[in-house]
């Protein structure tokens, strides 16, 4: 790691918190996928994907001015790196327009099954 000797021993403490980060936003991505119907399942993989591939090029920093400036706080910043990915804005574009649909087709709610408002 690059930098300081100050700034790396820092470094050396968020890089792992940065981890447990990506990790925990994964967990909760991985139980999400139970209750979802097929193509919701199709896409919150393919979110999971996405999201291992910012977490490897974030943890692939050498820098280590780069966890102190970007990663002191953590927050929110790992659902912000997703959501301002191109490919993560796609799918959430093509669920809206699945939904629009279902809704269009069936009168249905999106988080509805279709049988269930013919009652």
């Amino acid at each position: 790691m690059t930098g300081t000797p100050s700034q790396i021993e820092w470094a050396q403490i968020i890089r792992p918190l940065v981890a447990a980060e990506f990790d925990r936003v994964a967990l909760a991505l991985e139980n999400a996928i139970a209750s979802q119907s097929d193509p919701d399942r199709q896409d919150t993989r393919a979110i999971l994907a996405i999201l291992s591939e910012i977490r490897a090029t974030v943890l692939a920093r050498d820098d280590a001015g780069y966890y102190i400036r970007d990663w002191r706080e953590l927050g929110s910043q790992v659902r912000r790196m997703l959501a301002g990915d191109p490919a993560f804005q796609a799918i959430q574009a093509n669920r809206e327009a699945r939904k629009r649909a279902l809704q269009a087709s069936t009168g249905a709610s999106y988080d509805q099954h279709p049988i269930e408002t013919h009652r």
